[in-house]
């Protein structure tokens, strides 16, 4: 009795692991398949969809001038100065293209040089020594956006005395006096614009017994 009671248990036993462990392997083997289709299809995918980079320039392509101005804007400190120096040989007094312009108390020596617009205030960059104000920058540029020229000259300016707003106007009409110098027909529509006029408009002074030039101190009678 004990030999066919184990007989029918491992008879009834053997056919239910067998049969569950091939219906797995046959339950699982089309779910790897389609997984394995949809990784191939997404993957075709990707690669279709994926832009295409633009062909990077040819290093004969590249032109001089924009490596020149990316080199010059890098600049600053001791390297700026250097620069200037190296475009002024001989210093400002030694330059073809010169003129001096003044405002209330300040002074500026300008010199103009064949470049692409930029503006450099005693070894400075214009935007930095003028703290960024577009009003005083756009002061130095006026004579040459007048004549069209913003993009033909390079501007080195020596400037001293007064404060930003006096040294920008000073710069003003030392670019505009350059310009007549390049070229005597400039001086029209300088002229006509009112950029080669000296404004002689100064602080007045103080005077003796007075706060300022003609502030007084409270009277009092008794």
């Amino acid at each position: 009795m004990a030999l066919s009671l184990t007989a029918a248990f491992s008879h009834l036993s053997l056919p239910s692991t067998s049969t569950s462990t091939s219906t797995s392997k046959l339950h699982w083997l089309p779910l790897v398949a389609r997984r394995a289709d949809r990784l191939a299809l997404s993957a075709s995918a990707a690669s279709a969809v994926e832009p295409v980079e633009p062909d990077a320039p040819a290093e004969d392509e590249v032109e001089v001038d924009d490596v020149v101005v990316a080199v010059e804007d890098e600049l600053s400190g001791l390297a700026l100065r250097k620069y200037v120096k190296q475009r002024l040989p001989g210093g400002f007094a030694a330059q073809r293209i010169t003129a001096t312009g003044r405002r209330k108390t300040a002074i500026a020596r300008v010199v103009l040089q064949e470049g692409n617009g930029r503006v450099f205030i005693n070894f400075r960059d214009a935007k930095e020594y003028l703290q960024g104000n577009p009003m005083w920058m756009e002061y130095c540029k006026v004579p040459l956006v007048t004549l069209g020229f913003e993009n033909s000259y390079d501007v080195f300016v020596k400037v001293h005395g007064g404060g930003l707003s006096g040294q920008a106007q000073a710069i003003c009409l030392g670019v505009a006096r350059a310009l007549v110098k390049i070229s005597t027909t400039n001086k029209v529509p300088l002229r006509s614009e009112g950029l080669l006029t000296r404004d002689t408009r100064i602080v007045e002074r103080k005077k003796a017994g007075l706060k300022k030039a003609r502030k007084r101190p409270q009277f009092s009678k008794r």
